[in-house]
């Protein structure tokens, strides 16, 4: 499909068994992560996915969590997770990060998922596009992530949970500073 035939939806109460058909296909997604490792409860060998599920679905029904869902027709093929800071506390390379901590961003962009079957055709483009207009349209502000800079470098798409700098500078994002050996934290400010 083209890149231009995707679309994006607000994951909420509505789009949840979408969401729901995706992660079960992918054996609920990073070992049952089901997009918990960023919040506070977080993820590990203390929660089986079962239980990551229903903190998920707690969180969705109660309007805590925040994604952008990515459609091909009807089937959602793949989701940006986006959100406020306090939402989604838990980031990769914390210690680091913290060190350069100004003031904390309003939104913070943690995860992407994209189904195997249509990684590399743009669904994390429509992803970002889509989570950057729900951002906008929830009051705008500021809006860090957290990408891997892949150029000129071989990465498998599947381990690219934050996306790469190169997504992020095309959706108008900058390099903000550098917090692991491939990682950056990219910023760009939304008007609400």
């Amino acid at each position: 499909m083209s890149k231009d035939a995707y679309r994006a939806r607000p994951l909420d109460e509505t789009t949840w068994p979408d969401f729901v058909s995706l992660i079960e296909r992918h054996n609920g997604v990073w070992g049952g992560c089901w997009c918990m490792g960023f919040h506070s409860e977080g993820v590990g060998r203390h929660k089986s996915p079962e239980r990551n599920r229903a903190e998920k679905e707690l969180r969705v029904r109660e309007g805590r969590a925040h994604a952008a869902l990515v459609y091909d027709g009807s089937v959602c093929v793949g989701w940006c997770q986006f959100g406020p800071t306090g939402e989604l506390p838990r980031i990769k390379h914390r210690r680091v990060y913290e060190q350069g901590l100004g003031t904390p961003p309003d939104w913070r962009v943690t995860c992407f998922f994209v189904d195997k079957s249509h990684r590399r055709r743009g669904v994390a483009a429509t992803a970002l596009a889509g989570a950057l207009r729900e951002m906008t349209r929830l009051g705008g502000g500021t809006v860090e992530s957290y990408p891997e800079d892949a150029e000129n470098r071989t990465v498998s798409s599947s381990f690219l949970h934050n996306g790469t700098v190169a997504l992020f500078e095309a959706h108008g994002f900058t390099r903000t500073r550098q917090i692991g050996k491939h990682h950056w934290v990219v910023t760009r400010t939304l008007a609400g």
